[in-house]
């Protein structure tokens, strides 16, 4: 297995969410496709629908996408205060592990300070301004 990407669902907010994660991870988008530019006859797209994401993806160190979309209306809302998988990232030192950490929480709710952990890693958790809960981490050992 090359690598594993996660793929958030956000109800219409994931282009902002996404600038919002550029602003902290940095780098390019590599892909955006809006539902209107897959709209055919087979495929009819609502307006208020058209310019959602289909598809964005942001590559993120040297080998990860975060990946997402926005769910359009008729497939019903993504329950944001749901208990879903927490995105976790491997920081590769103990100051880009604060940067991420400081950048992703800002506007959410720390679940657990960025510091020492009992089990030897520098590691926090919270639950981002669009609700994706996050774990960052610094192991010395690795």
């Amino acid at each position: 297995m090359r690598t594993i990407n996660p793929w958030i669902n956000f109800n219409g907010n994931a282009e902002e969410a996404f600038t919002f994660y550029k602003s902290v991870f940095g780098g390019e988008f590599k892909k955006i496709i809006r539902f209107k530019d897959l709209a055919n006859d087979e495929f009819p797209v609502a307006e208020a629908e058209a310019n959602k994401l289909m598809y964005i993806a942001l590559p993120i160190g040297k080998q990860n996408v975060l990946i997402a979309n926005d769910v359009p209306e008729f497939m019903g809302r993504v329950n944001e205060s749901e208990n879903r998988s927490k995105i976790s990232v491997s920081a590769e030192s103990r100051e880009e592990a604060d940067r991420i950490f400081n950048g992703l929480s800002a506007g959410g709710d720390v679940e657990g300070p960025i510091g020492e952990g009992p089990w030897g890693t520098y590691a926090g958790m919270f639950r981002d301004r669009y609700g994706i809960e996050w774990i960052v981490e610094f192991d010395p050992q690795l």
